[in-house]
């Protein structure tokens, strides 16, 4: 989730540590302040284990398939733990209504944070119990003065359910529309105890766009400043808001770890916890503390977007939840260290240049992590193709921001200190806009070379810029091509990239 006062960057697939400029609403909800450390909140008590080796039941077989129906009702004894685990805690939502001996309401106002559009209403018109499942369904309305507003559902297990350590799991299926930001998160039981918000630690198990349907993303945010690390996980085939999938973490000193359908697609163990004038608290803070889980759907905001007339407020736009459920370990070591942070400074080629496929001579994939990669993000539909010493971004539908359609390049190395040289040459087939830039993926998406606009035109033209790399060294720089909403759908034109070290 987000934080009131994100400004929307840039995303892309990862699978090493990311640290970036989201801020989150799911956060505490609170504004930021200095807190006084208090007494540590104890762990909950766990209830009766289970047998690790249960076979698996019919829920478990319509998991992996992941059918569109929600699974049958399962007791205790039927569930398939994990290895090495046992239950502490679960819902199936077998019942008729919310258990709120489980489950806490919230309430919050428009605008509470992010600029999201909804209200959050404590009723079970927004979150109520359906053939075995928990549905969070937003709702629109419209005045006779054509003044339109949202409600939706939120709800957490804080102070009935809070787990220091273990893995929690949930099996979904999502919305699709244009502006819907759901989310399966955790938060700490006392969100005091290092700080307000971000210094408090948040986890984020599952969020997909409403419009985008196919990405998954998972993120920790921590400390002051503000930092976050984010891994994504893209459906090969398939769509989030179409089928069930099953979404878990697995939350141990130091190492945090995320998947889905039981593949795992990201780990970190780089945070900190500490605010402004005061000392670093000892690592794993603030990941060493009871967290709860959350579930809710948020209409609007600064990520995802204001909802338009596509935007489908039926079953479609619904969250549905199959069940939460809790594992642990026996026990956890908590005598861990922070790991020492070993930067890979890619090297540049012969002439200087740290970009590969620099001319477009090789027509690689665009869809993977290495080197070139072509996106389409927040309602962006266009296509990229390498083709005679260049590449060819042509676009239909420009989407909401300016990085919706966008071509990077991961890896760079920022060197503090260091004077850079960024160029490369472009044409398009009408006059138009595009905004180049150098980024910082894992620092909160901070720009060592400021989003710069360059006026295209249907010649060729060469366009270089020097910046000073200010900041801390970074072996995990980006270039950037952005292309989209900026008033043009004409198709671009770029070759001879390069990014040089000069000084």
């Amino acid at each position: 989730m987000r934080k009131n006062g994100f400004i929307s960057k840039k995303r892309i697939l990862v699978t090493s540590l990311a640290a970036m400029m989201l801020l989150s609403a799911s956060g505490c909800g609170k504004t930021e302040e200095t807190a006084e450390n208090t007494e540590a909140v104890t762990e909950v008590a766990t209830e009766a284990d289970t047998e690790e080796d249960t076979e698996a039941t019919e829920t478990e077989a319509k998991k992996a398939t992941n059918t569109d129906t929600s699974a049958t009702d399962v007791s205790e004894d039927e569930i398939e733990v994990p290895e090495g685990y046992h239950l502490v805690w679960h819902d199936e939502f077998n019942g008729t209504e919310l258990n709120e001996d489980d489950w806490n309401r919230e309430e919050h106002q428009v605008g509470w944070v992010n600029n999201e559009l909804q209200e959050y209403i404590p009723t079970d018109e927004y979150a109520f119990v359906e053939n075995g499942e928990l549905v969070i369904q937003p709702k629109k309305f419209e005045d006779e003065d054509g003044n339109v507003s949202y409600a939706s559902g939120r709800v957490n297990t804080q102070n009935k359910h809070d787990v220091k350590y273990g893995r929690f799991e949930a099996r979904i299926k999502f919305p699709q529309g244009k502006g819907y930001l759901p989310a399966f998160w955790m938060m700490p039981q006392d969100e005091d105890y290092y700080g307000q918000w971000p210094k408090c630690g948040e986890i984020d198990i599952a969020e997909v766009l409403g419009d985008s349907t196919t990405m998954n993303y998972g993120t920790i945010h921590y400390g002051e400043p503000h930092n976050q690390n984010q891994g994504t996980y893209s459906l090969a085939s398939g769509d989030f808001s179409e089928e069930y999938h099953v979404f878990a973490v697995d939350y141990e000193p130091g190492v945090i770890k995320w998947y889905v359908d039981g593949e795992q697609y990201y780990e970190t163990s780089d945070w900190f916890s500490k605010w402004t004038g005061g000392n670093e608290k000892p690592y794993p803070a603030p990941f060493d503390q009871p967290f709860h889980v959350i579930l809710n759907v948020a209409v609007g905001g600064d990520w995802p977007g204001d909802p338009d007339e596509t935007t489908p407020f039926d079953e479609k736009g619904a969250m549905y939840v199959d069940y939460v459920r809790i594992y642990q370990k026996e026990s956890y070591d908590e005598n861990v260290e922070k790991p020492v942070k070993v930067l890979e400074m890619r090297e540049a080629d012969e002439t200087g240049n740290f970009i590969h496929n620099s001319d477009f001579s090789v027509a690689e994939d665009l869809t993977d992590d290495v080197d070139w990669k072509f996106l389409n993000l927040n309602g962006g539909k266009g296509e990229a193709e390498i083709k005679d010493g260049e590449i060819i971004i042509s676009t239909e539908d420009f989407g909401s921001e300016e990085y919706s359609i966008q071509l990077v390049q991961p890896e760079m190395p920022m060197e503090e200190g260091c004077k850079y040289k960024y160029s490369f040459e472009a044409y398009a087939e009408e006059d138009r806009k595009m905004k180049a830039a150098v980024t910082a993926p894992t620092a909160n998406w901070i720009r060592y070379f400021d989003d710069t606009s360059v006026d295209l035109t249907t010649e060729w033209q060469t366009f270089e810029f020097e910046f000073d790399m200010k900041e801390e060294s970074d072996d995990k720089g980006r270039v950037e091509f952005n292309m989209g909403n900026q008033g043009s759908t004409a198709t671009i034109h770029i070759r001879n990239v390069r990014l040089e070290k000069i000084d």
